[in-house]
């Protein structure tokens, strides 16, 4: 089969373009690289060599690979020669009338076979294309930066695109050894239409001033496995290209979450663009440095001293209260594990031995410290036997009035000046302070599942919580090796805010048809190094659970764009829960 697309132009040899380059020569196309001047040509050449360079360096090419590579390879300054090329590629700047005009020149220009392709990463591709009288060989390839290591590339079709020039454009990505997505022409395609969203709601989030910027960026890290946070994310992209992919994505929309931040126009308007000028949401050491000087490292220290915490008391028998018993016995403090029953709390500590022994098989503790701290469990099966603890965590059922129920027997059993807190991820924690006499004792202290191994903890004050509540529960959650995040007590927190928008707004995305599970899934893991997918995610985390915090946030923010998704109401409703009932998105029964 012959390859598609033999000799390539890329018009515009900046970072991406330069980037793109470098993939197609590598792939043993000949290149034509194309500048506006004469004098921004040979700078990209030398941008070029010096990449490659780079590359045979990092043992990525050969040394006569990069010879061949740059021998495929001629740059100029002449749009006239885009005229022998198969395929142009434009990667210039992401202004609408400089795409169209330049669209119109290389219409007139090329040959009528010659493939006209985008590299816009939010403009429409249909409008670009109505600058030519080709627009069935229009489309958008947008890459990823950087380009040598981004394997994913979105192939947009337009209305007007043959099936044929996708196909050989998809063709294309795949003999540069990238994986190709297919998406229609909307604001900012599948990823930046999924990332943009959550970047947007993260910098309204530090702009409302409810969490620091480091805090935001640890819970979204440890809480989700991001590579980033977002808003070190929004520096590294550029504040002011962020602007211009959500007022196209709000232009398309007029979705209310889609509406630029304030806070990214006062940066932009400041000249604060994030790395490229040396100050964003973080300042760094120079323009282009990826060393933040002004982070706040490790969490954030109480300004008033805690309270001192020895003994812990856990309420529940699930995984989350044994994960968290064995958190403060590793960490060497006396637990009591308290269930309904002494049966249940035998079997509670008897999971938590599990998985000690589990982490002994695996050499992450030896024999005596697993020993030690089972040692310090103590299973209970009744509530009064917490009297005399320091800290009382609650890990029951996900329900609001059995917590309230749970609070108003603890205030009467647990002794004055001990913390009582709740590992709610979704409820109010002011509910549960109410039930007690003592609100202002009352915290939250959000942990991830699985509790040993997730380093990430929420720490939520009401407007009741005492400074030094918040202190104890920061002060301790660092000493037993976890990462605090402090925030206040609405809907969602910092995370599943964060989180639940991004993975409704990847459900409508599946029920408007423009796109499969399999594609956004992929888009969203190669084009932004997530851990799992969006559907990936949804079927682990289950879709009734899903569903439970999509509401909530709803009710909390009454935004429309927080409404469930039909789709997920529907298969929560059709009892397709995810991995534990066999089928979600995805059917798990036949895998």
């Amino acid at each position: 089969m012959e390859r598609p697309f033999p000799t390539v132009a890329v018009v515009g040899l900046g970072t991406m373009g330069a980037g793109v380059a470098v993939a197609v020569a590598r792939s043993g196309r000949r290149v034509i690289g194309i500048e506006a001047t004469e004098d921004s040509a040979a700078r990209a050449l030398a941008r070029i060599t010096e990449a490659t360079a780079h590359a045979v360096d990092r043992e990525r090419l050969t040394a006569e690979e990069r010879t061949a590579l740059l021998a495929r390879i001629s740059v100029g300054h002449t749009l006239a020669a885009a005229a022998e090329a198969d395929l142009v590629i434009e990667e210039v700047p992401e202004q609408l009338e400089l795409k169209r005009g330049l669209f119109a020149e290389l219409d007139r220009i090329c040959p009528e076979t010659t493939v006209l392709a985008t590299g816009t990463t939010a403009l429409s591709v249909t409008r670009i294309a109505a600058a030519t009288a080709r627009p069935d060989r229009v489309l958008g390839l947008h890459f990823f930066n950087p380009v040598h290591s981004m394997k994913l590339v979105e192939v947009v079709r337009t209305v007007l695109t043959s099936p044929k020039t996708a196909e050989d454009a998809a063709a294309f990505a795949r003999d540069l050894g990238k994986e190709p997505v297919a998406a229609g022409d909307r604001a900012g395609f599948v990823v930046n239409g999924l990332l943009f969203a959550y970047l947007n709601q993260a910098a309204a989030m530090y702009e409302s001033k409810y969490a620091s910027r480091e805090d935001i960026d640890a819970a979204m890290r440890l809480g989700c496995g991001l590579p980033m946070g977002p808003l070190a994310l929004l520096d590294l992209i550029g504040v002011d290209t962020a602007r211009t992919v959500l007022e196209a994505m709000y232009e398309q929309s007029r979705d209310r979450l889609h509406a630029p931040a304030p806070i990214l126009g006062q940066l932009v308007a400041a000249g604060l663009l994030g790395r490229k000028s040396g100050r964003g949401f973080y300042a760094y050491e120079a323009p282009g440095s990826s060393r933040p000087v002004d982070a706040v490292a490790g969490p954030a220290r109480p300004k008033v001293p805690g309270r001192t915490v020895r003994t812990v008391g856990v309420c529940g028998s699930g995984t989350m209260a044994t994960g968290i018993a064995e958190v403060f016995a590793k960490a060497g403090h006396p637990v009591l594990l308290a269930a309904r029953s002494q049966e249940k709390a035998e079997k509670a500590k008897a999971q938590l031995a599990r998985s000690l022994e589990r982490s002994f098989a695996r050499g992450r503790l030896t024999g005596d410290q697993r020993d030690a701290a089972l040692a310090l469990v103590t299973p209970v099966g009744q509530y009064t036997e917490l009297a005399e603890v320091d800290l009382v965590v609650e890990a029951v059922a996900e329900d609001l009035a059995v917590k309230r129920e749970l609070f108003a027997t603890l205030d009467k059993i647990v002794r004055p000046g001990a913390v009582l807190a709740t590992t709610t991820s979704s409820l109010p924690v002011i509910s549960c302070a109410t039930a007690t006499s003592r609100p202002q004792d009352v915290i939250g202290m959000h942990f991830f599942n699985p509790a040993p191994a997730m380093k990430l903890v929420e720490v939520v004050s009401t407007v009741l919580t005492a400074p030094e509540v918040t202190a104890t529960v920061l002060e301790l959650t660092a000493s037993v090796r976890k990462h605090p995040v402090e925030c206040g007590d609405r809907a969602g927190f910092i995370v599943n805010a964060l989180l639940f928008p991004y993975l409704n707004d990847a459900v409508r995305m599946l029920q408007e048809h423009y796109a499969t599970v399999d594609d956004i899934d992929a888009a969203m893991k190669l084009g932004c190094g997530y851990p799992m997918g969006p559907f990936e995610l949804l079927d682990v985390v289950g879709l009734d659970v899903s569903l439970a915090i999509e509401r909530v946030l709803h009710q909390e923010f009454r935004e429309p764009g927080l409404a469930a998704a039909p789709l997920l109401e529907h298969l929560v409703a059709a009892g397709c829960l995810g991995r534990k009932t066999g089928r979600g998105f995805r059917d798990h029964a036949r895998r």
